[in-house]
């Protein structure tokens, strides 16, 4: 069918959502709009979909939520006899509604759903799959994304968001169905009433709870601390977990940032509410102004995410994932090892675009370091293969740059509760030794030297902006450079073809890792580029890492790596 075509068909056949009508209403006479919505299907990748809430095929809506969960459950009924699905939503636009339906046509397809009252952080819909014995899961969220968007979050058995060939298989089902003729679906009240959907009670959210107090070190120090802390859920789900917990551990003194304390899909005050950039933090940090804290949480819309900021001279200094994630794994082995509860042979996972510090973190303290692809659930898997071995206590800590942390093997996703509890306890001990944040951070960069990370991401819209994402990657991947801001390319790993190819004496090796569409350039005196494409998002992300003795020297290399590198983007 042709666009116009898919149009013309919707127009006709999406009636139930008022919204949708209008959407589309609005457009009759825009090719160009009716171009983007329908131009292909929005993709289902390895997470899920995630995508610009409206009409179309290349939009998240009712239909296209039904036809992926369509697909969902004819996989689960093909490799499971009488399957379940937990389901979880967090505050964006339509949340609620998508986690409803998908919940229908699970019912309608004689799956059991286990769905929460209230939206949930990702960790807490983990934690549900693996503590109800689901076979899959659902989280309805974009993470950080702006306002327009939604996703929608799949998870296996395990916990992880599914596998490679899971999605592989799943999404041959979906490209079989028609949009509006082969999905089954049943009114949500009456599957309720019946028993095929149940709301997931209490006593779940309170072993979550648990396992997440289960994981503290020091805690004990928190009460005493005196730690004022200021707190932003970004108008998301984690207001109510981290609250909770960080009661439970004494911290008493938190204020909430009103604003964006209630959720709110639309994000007045935070337009892109993502802990990672300064603008989502700014209504924080003036009210860190304002109370003088010790300490700024914000924890991003699904919970998944936290960021923090601390006192730095006349203002406050916002720390990076790369800083926070070093930071909490030094703390966890130095403490773990002084109160004689460190596990024998002690393993930490990171992805392939996490500071390289680790490596010198990892050699100091005896823990072995894995690196996987970028991807929380490959740092979920990783614990999973453990756990095949009765070994998954060696699992000490995983984190990604994005602001993701793990302590625990509860979930397999990256969980900004028990973060955002390790952090103010970290806080906490070492103000007991005299030592602030900003301080400890600047120990450990003296005992490592520095790692300095910069995430930049260049974003290319609509299909010429795809095609240019594809070119991009064929022309670094064709055309190795030779040195980039001064510095010789020594190394140049492709993750899609699998090789490593020393550039000095010209030898290739295998990489382990699956097969991904991500480059990697090291350089003399270990710094290095890494480039893939989203896969959530139609941006091109290049991570850049300086190594230097000083940050000054550190900024000024990564800049000139960041100048020299993207002109092959123009």
């Amino acid at each position: 069918m042709t666009e116009k075509e898919l149009y013309s068909m919707w127009l006709e056949n999406a009636t139930e959502d008022p919204d949708l009508h209008s959407d589309l209403e609005s457009i009759k006479d825009d090719s160009d709009a009716i171009n983007d919505r329908f131009y292909r299907d929005l993709e289902f990748g390895t997470g899920g979909l995630r995508g610009v809430i409206g009409a179309g095929t290349n939009r998240m809506n009712i239909y296209t939520v039904r036809r992926a969960t369509q697909g969902f459950a004819d996989y689960l009924n093909q490799e499971y006899d009488s399957p379940s699905v937990a389901i979880s939503y967090d505050s964006r636009i339509k949340s609620d509604v998508f986690s409803k339906a998908a919940a229908e046509v699970l019912a309608a397809n004689g799956i059991k759903v286990h769905i929460y009252k209230e939206l949930m952080p990702t960790p807490c819909l983990s934690f549900a799959v693996r503590d109800l014995h689901c076979q899959g899961g659902i989280m309805v969220t974009a993470s950080h994304n702006p306002a327009k968007y939604n996703g929608y979050k799949v998870y296996g058995e395990d916990g992880c968001q599914i596998t490679l060939r899971g999605a592989e298989m799943i999404l041959e089902k979906i490209n079989s169905l028609d949009v509006f003729k082969d999905v089954k679906t049943s009114a949500f009240d009456a599957e309720l009433s019946k028993g095929n959907i149940s709301y997931i009670n209490d006593d779940v959210i309170e072993r979550f709870y648990s396992c997440v107090l289960g994981e503290g070190i020091n805690t004990d120090l928190c009460a005493s601390s005196d730690l004022k802390v200021v707190y932003t859920p970004l108008n998301g789900t984690g207001n109510k977990p981290v609250r909770e917990i960080l009661r439970r551990i004494g911290i008493s003194d938190v204020t909430v940032v009103k604003e964006q304390e209630l959720p709110d899909g639309n994000f007045t005050t935070c337009p892109y509410p993502n802990p990672e950039i300064r603008e989502a933090l700014q209504v924080g940090l003036e009210y860190c102004a304002k109370v003088k804290p010790d300490l700024l949480l914000a924890t991003d819309p699904d919970c998944d995410r936290v960021g923090i900021a601390v006192p730095d001279g006349d203002g406050y200094a916002l720390f990076s994932g790369n800083e926070v994630g070093a930071m909490l794994l030094e703390y966890i082995c130095s403490q773990r090892i002084k109160n004689g509860t460190m596990p024998k042979d002690p393993i930490a996972v990171k992805t392939i675009v996490t500071t390289d510090i680790v490596d010198l973190i990892g050699k100091e303290y005896g823990v072995e370091i894995i690196d996987v692809l970028t991807g929380f659930k490959f740092i979920g898997e990783q614990i999973g293969f453990l756990e095949a071995k009765g070994e998954e206590k060696r699992y000490v800590f995983g984190f990604e740059e994005s602001y993701g942390y793990l302590s625990g093997t509860y979930v397999r996703d990256k969980d900004a509760v028990v973060a955002s509890m390790l952090i103010c306890e970290m806080a906490a001990y070492y103000r007991t030794q005299g030592i602030s944040l900003i301080e400890a951070r600047e120990n450990m960069y003296k005992k490592y030297g520095v790692f300095n990370q910069t995430l930049y991401s260049f974003t290319f819209e609509g299909e010429s902006g795809m095609n240019r994402m594809s070119e991009i990657m064929t022309e670094l991947r064709n055309n190795i450079p030779e040195e980039i801001g001064g510095l010789k390319v020594v190394r140049f790993e492709d993750y899609q073809t699998s090789i490593s190819k020393d550039i000095v004496s010209g030898t290739e090796s295998a990489l382990t890792l699956p097969k991904s569409n991500v480059l990697a350039f090291f350089f003399e005196g270990g710094s290095k580029v890494v480039v893939r494409p989203s896969g959530t998002e139609p941006k091109i992300k290049t991570y850049f890492t300086a190594k230097a003795p000083t940050r000054e020297e550190a900024v000024a290399l990564e800049k000139k790596l960041h100048d020299d590198f993207v002109k092959s983007f123009n």
